[in-house]
Parts: structure tokens; sequence; C-alpha cells
């Protein structure tokens, strides 16, 4: 083995997230291809064992990397983000409901993107230089919410509680609870929707649609808070799964398109008689352990137009936060052969792992 081969102890500030995360955060120009190649040729290794991108690292393990590529010298710098102006600083500081350590929590208003993209220049990654203080480094984005919905986005404050928080969103540990109106009223007051979602062809990525015999497993809850007659109804969602636009496409398959969504709903989610054209989907509540123990637990109040439209068909604000918010999906038989796929893959990897040791010890 050449002497040049790269060795990187993992300290806490990395304990649990993903091995391209890790080379992304501490290798910034080594691409997700190359990682990708590095494991498949047997060159990416931790504590002396093969993984892949997506295995997790933990605190103390060492990190066995090849040697580095020659650096292209035609390769453009990294462009530097322009600094904020005093309203752009201001606006973002206005958005923080919780602040603490390890986290910030914002409300975020409806029409601001959560990261930017093609023709996506003002979004809230954009205005995390606004939040750094005094910190060494950069907040970090743990989570997203679609552009037009609103509500409780949980920000980062260290690479530490960066790990932490996205390890407790990977394994669904995090609990999300949102407020919709939707058109119509649901058959059935309390229910799941179980129905797997893929990205429907021919929309570039940019639209989601139910597919079931190639979608990815998508379940959501959600409960009728109040009705207004037949026309529409307030309903709490709980996403199980963390699919895009999951809630969106799930209540437009079951015939109740959230209000505002007209790309799943088209012209049916638009109510007349002054009932706002905006998309009336709202992260509620969010509720997370935290990395230095106990929770955080947060309410984002709702953007004007919503609290609008609820107080013109009738509701009461009170009685959505009246109902308790469940702390576990159902589970389902597709969830019990994951765990035992999940308990499968550990015994195959534990007894590699013998047979490795035994081939060193001969």
């Amino acid at each position: 083995m050449s002497d040049s081969v790269r060795q990187f102890t993992v300290d806490a500030e990395d304990d649990g997230i993903r091995v391209d995360r890790w080379c992304k955060r501490h290798l910034p120009d080594t691409s997700f291809t190359t990682v990708a190649k590095w494991a498949r040729t047997g060159q990416l290794r931790l504590d002396g064992a093969r993984v892949g991108p997506g295995d997790r690292v933990s605190t103390g393990q060492v990190l066995r990397l090849p040697p580095p590529e020659p650096v292209r010298v035609d390769v453009k710098p990294k462009r530097e983000r322009p600094p904020l102006s005093d309203d752009e600083i201001a606006f973002a500081r206005e958005m923080v409901i919780h602040q603490d350590p390890a986290a910030f929590v914002l409300n975020k208003p409806p029409g601001l993107a959560t990261q930017g993209g093609t023709k996506t220049t003002a979004h809230v990654d954009g205005l995390l230089d606004a939040l750094q203080y005094d910190a060494e480094g950069r907040p970090k984005l743990v989570h997203r919410l679609d552009k037009d919905t609103s509500g409780a986005l949980l920000i980062a404050r260290t690479s530490r509680a960066a790990a932490f928080f996205s390890k407790a969103f990977s394994s669904r540990s995090a609990k999300k609870v949102y407020w919709a109106l939707v058109v119509g009223v649901p058959s059935i007051d309390d229910g799941t929707v179980d129905l797997p979602i893929a990205k429907q062809p021919g929309s570039g990525g940019e639209k989601m649609h139910v597919d079931e015999e190639n979608g990815q497993i998508a379940r959501s809850r959600y409960r009728v808070i109040e009705r207004a007659g037949n026309r529409a109804c307030w309903v709490e969602l709980q996403p199980f799964t963390g699919r895009t636009h999951q809630l969106r496409v799930h209540m437009a398959a079951i015939g109740h398109p959230i209000v505002g969504d007209g790309k799943y709903g088209g012209p049916a989610a638009f109510l007349t008689g002054g009932i706002s054209r905006k998309m009336h989907l709202h992260a509620r509540r969010i509720r997370v352990d935290h990395p230095d123990g106990g929770a955080i637990d947060v309410t984002a109040e709702l953007p004007t137009h919503f609290a609008e439209s609820l107080a013109g068909l009738g509701f009461e604000e009170a009685a959505g936060d009246a109902l308790p918010a469940d702390t576990k999906p159902p589970e389902t038989r597709d969830d019990r052969k994951a765990k035992a796929r999940a308990h499968a893959k550990q015994v195959r990897k534990a007894r590699r792992g013998e047979r490795r040791g035994r081939g060193s010890r001969e």
C-alpha cells in the first residue's frame, strides 16, 4: 500500500454524518462521483472495512482515503457570497422564533425558498450569514420546506448539531405537524394515506405523482380539525416519511387538494369568497431531541393570509392546538419487512468483519 494513502480520525463534530458528507465538509474539492468511485474500487475504508458514500461515521473511527489526485489548474475558484444588506440581516433575524447554542428555529414566510437554484436568488440559505453572530462556523440547513409552505424551519448552529439533527430527520425521530386548508371534506375524519410517490416523467423532477409500481414508500396522516360545510376543511397533517411534496401529493390524490396548490390541485384548488389564492400549508410545530439533552419543541404562528382565511371560514385557531400530535406512525407490513432486511444486512456486515478479523490473525 502506498505511503501517501490518507487516514483521518473522525472527531466529535462529525459524529453520525454520512461518509460523502464528511468528504464534502473536509475535502470540498472532492466530488460525489469521486467518492463513489473510491467506494466501488475498495479504496474507501472505515476502520479497515469497505464502506459506501451513504454509510455513517462515528467519533474515533479512522477513515482511509486514496492519495489526492493532481490539482487541476483550470478549476475556477468558488464564488464568495456577497455581503448581506442591513435589510436582509434584519429580515433574517426577524424570522427567528427560537434560539439556543445548538439551533435556531425560523418561522419561514410563504414565497421564500429554503435553498437557491435556477432563477432562485432569494432563499433562507443565502441569509444564514446574518445568524452567524460570533460563532466560528456558518449556520447550516438540516431540512427543507417548499417555497410556498410557511412555518417552522430548524437551523443548526454547529457542525456537531447539524450531524445530530440530520440523523434525527433521517431516522424520523424528529416530529413535524402541519396545518392546511383543503378543498372539500374527507369521508373519514382521521385517516392515513399510504401511497408511494415518484418523480413525474417529463416534469424535470419538478413535480411528483403517485406511482404504485416504482414509487418510494410515503405515508401521511390527516385529522380534520374543523369543517366549513362540505366546501372546505381545516386539517392537521403529519408526514411519517419525507418525500418531496408528500403532503401536497397525498391530499390531492384523495380528492382534497390543499387550498392554493394549483400545481397538484389545478383550478379546483382555489376557493371563491375572499379566500387567498396563496398556498394554505403551514409547518405549525416541530419537535426534535436536543444534542445537549432535552428537546426543542416550537410552534410557529400562521402567516397573515392563512389566519385571515381561518377567520373568514369561522374557525378558531385554538381548536387546532387542542389535538395531540402522535409520536409514532402506525407500523405496516412494509415496515416489518424493512426492519427484517436491515437486521439481515447488519448480520451480514458483522460476519464479514469476523471473517476479515480471522484472516488478519492467520
